[in-house]
């Protein structure tokens, strides 16, 4: 590296070193802490990653509590129970409301997962139980009693946090029963137990229920309607002392949220029995189709060069007789590259985000906490887009680097703007709190700026420099061979459907359970099963590849450049056609604002797919390339 660019880095890099620091509070300041000063001026990336890090962390804020200490609960959210993230901020219902509302500052993972707590009315004190004391009395008028009754129509929930651990509840209760006649009854609860277990100084477990209590019927309501809000605490103490595993265990015990799943070994030894029979496909039947195909044009080519010396094509047939051809670069190699580039950003994202959860890194009931660590994943890997792009593109004789530079930083976060921009600009415009503040847009695109594109340059500089020759083992001619028409079933359509299906079916059961986290109330927790999982997709896709590449080149097509990447590359869209079926037969969403979130993220999700399966199946595929090639004796 140059001393200029050095330069240019170290002011960079100092440059946000001293933004980032900025943004930190008070009690973080390098200032407050002496011993971190010398540490800082001359190493400003630690302060910058110091910063960085604080800005997306998940970590626990549980506290210790002295008897009658004063504990607060935050009051965060409502939706639809069967709309995940369709969500409201507790207050826009007409409920008891302090008249100065204070809110909870948040970490970036609170905020993308719909958060948005405040401080609640509860006087709650530790170890100190309260019986049915009144929260507030509030006057409803007719307007605001038909807002109650569609909530409780549409089964909304209401969510609390004390001390870091959330409650949950209905707003109120519904009742349908008989056909003739038919009974409609609605209800609010207006009172609520808090249960609370201690253990020592620390809360361990919270849960809030109605039990034993009637509803206030919001029936044939005509006029106003008054009613009085209670609550009740009752403190008991509990033997566990490790909190994060009590709470684990007992998460589930209220009923509210589905409980962890299990492990669905079907899905295990279905995707197993995949793998092993494309395996041996591939390494066993194509192997010795490959060594009877090499041994033969090896015996024509030493037969050839001892009678005559006729053309060196002459009674060819097969994949030897396009070997001037097969290296012929492909048209689009910008785009090309920047696909490869994009791609193996994904698979290192992928594998990143799956191992730390691995090392238990993510706590399910944390809020946000894989988004977070997804967008600084996905903000740090952009070197690596950078680099393979860049790099692959001058090996295959590109000189417009500063455009596939522009084309690689460009080539998903686009999308992934015009998609958000849409999903949020339909939650602003319902007042949903998935609608991201002003300031956490902001956030995102210093980070983008200041972190995701410098380092897709900085990659793309030293893959550029670091690239060497293309080094092909056949010679190419200038003038490309005519491709003789093909059968139907070797055409781009048979083999994406091929090559898309296969990899899906590998995953198809696994993939329900993920669909059902993301977009359902359940809480995935296998993630040495995940791993797995993914290694067998990427397996199965690399497998399938290098045998449509074989049969490709049979038929004297050398057109594989961009056959490799599309063919298990769309697996990405039967991704999105699975998503299309679960939305209609295996969930119960339903509304314009969940709708539109849901299919412009599931599209995100199959392109992300697309990428990262198309670059496994494209290198799968030249390495198998190079290899047949390689061991084909020539002149």
């Amino acid at each position: 590296m140059s001393s200029a660019m050095w330069d240019f880095y170290c002011t960079w890099e100092y440059f946000m070193a001293n933004v980032w620091l900025s943004l930190l509070p008070p009690k973080l300041q390098p200032s407050s802490h002496p011993s971190f000063l010398p540490i800082m001026a001359h190493h400003p990336s630690l302060a910058f990653l110091f910063s960085l890090l604080f800005l997306f962390s998940t970590a626990s804020s549980e506290g210790h509590y002295k008897q009658g200490e004063a504990v607060m609960l935050y009051v965060n959210k409502v939706g639809p129970y069967h709309n995940p993230q369709e969500t409201y901020h507790y207050y826009q219902l007409p409920v008891c409301s302090p008249d100065n509302i204070r809110h909870k500052s948040l970490t970036l993972g609170e905020v993308l997962d719909g958060d948005r707590m405040a401080e609640s009315m509860y006087e709650i004190r530790f170890r100190e139980n309260v019986e049915k004391k009144v929260l507030c009395e509030k006057r409803l008028s007719l307007e605001e009693v038909d807002r109650l009754r569609q909530a409780i129509e549409e089964l909304y929930y209401f969510e609390f946090v004390v001390d870091d651990l959330p409650l949950r509840g209905f707003v109120g209760y519904m009742e349908e029963s008989g056909f003739l006649p038919h009974s409609h009854k609605i209800g609010l609860w207006t009172h609520l137990d808090f249960h609370l277990e201690w253990n020592g100084d620390r809360i361990i477990y919270a849960n809030v229920s109605v039990r034993n209590v009637k509803p206030t019927s919001l029936d044939d309501v005509q006029s106003s309607l008054s009613i009085t809000h209670t609550y009740s605490v009752r403190w008991s103490e509990t033997a566990s002392e490790r909190r994060g595993e009590r709470r684990g265990s007992r998460g589930g015990d209220d009923g509210f949220f589905p409980r962890t799943l299990e492990i669905h070994w079907l899905s295990i030894i279905n995707s197993m029995v995949l793998v092993f029979l494309l395996v041996g496909f591939v390494v066993v039947i194509l192997m010795r189709v490959l060594k009877n195909d090499l041994a033969r044009y090896n015996l024509d080519e030493e037969a050839s060069s001892s009678s005559s010396g006729d053309d060196f094509d002459q009674g060819d047939n097969g994949w030897k007789i396009i070997h001037t051809d097969v290296f012929r670069f492909p048209p689009c190699r910008s785009l090309l590259c920047a696909v490869l580039g994009v791609g193996s950003q994904f698979l290192a994202l992928g594998t990143g985000i799956i191992v730390m959860a691995l090392l238990g890194m993510f706590n399910v009931h944390r809020h946000g906490a894989i988004n977070s660590a997804a967008i600084l994943l996905y903000a740090l890997t952009c070197c690596i887009s950078g680099y393979v792009s860049s790099n692959f593109y001058r090996q295959i004789g590109g000189e417009r680097w500063v455009w596939n530079i522009l084309l690689t930083t460009s080539l998903f976060s686009a999308p992934f703007f015009l998609t958000w921009s849409v999903v949020n600009s339909v939650h602003w415009a319902n007042g949903s709190t998935q609608a991201l503040p002003a300031t956490t847009i902001l956030l995102l695109l210093t980070v983008w700026l200041l972190v995701g594109f410098p380092l897709t340059v900085i990659g793309g500089i030293f893959g550029k420099n670091r690239a060497g020759p293309f080094d092909a083992p056949c010679r190419t001619k200038n003038i490309a061979r005519e491709i003789p028409s093909q059968p139907w079933y070797k055409s781009t359509l048979v083999h994406m459907t091929i090559g898309g299906f296969l990899p899906f079916s590998a995953i198809s059961v696994e993939l329900y359970y993920i669909f059902a986290t993301v977009w359902g109330r359940e809480q995935y927790t296998l993630y040495g099963i995940l791993f797995f999982v993914f290694a067998i997709l990427l397996s199965v896709g690399a497998c399938i590849s290098i045998a449509l590449t074989y049969f490709q080149l049979s038929g004297e097509d050398y057109r594989w450049w961009w056959r490799s990447v599309m063919s298990t590359g769309s697996t990405g869209l039967f991704i999105f056609l699975y998503s299309v079926f679960y939305y209609s037969r295996r969930s119960n969403m339903s509304g314009a604002v969940q709708t539109v979130e849901f299919f412009g993220y599931s599209l995100l999700t199959g392109y992300v797919f697309f990428l990262m399966l198309g670059t496994i199946s494209f290198f799968a595929s030249l390495k198998f390339i190079r290899y047949i090639y390689v061991n084909l004796k020539m002149d």
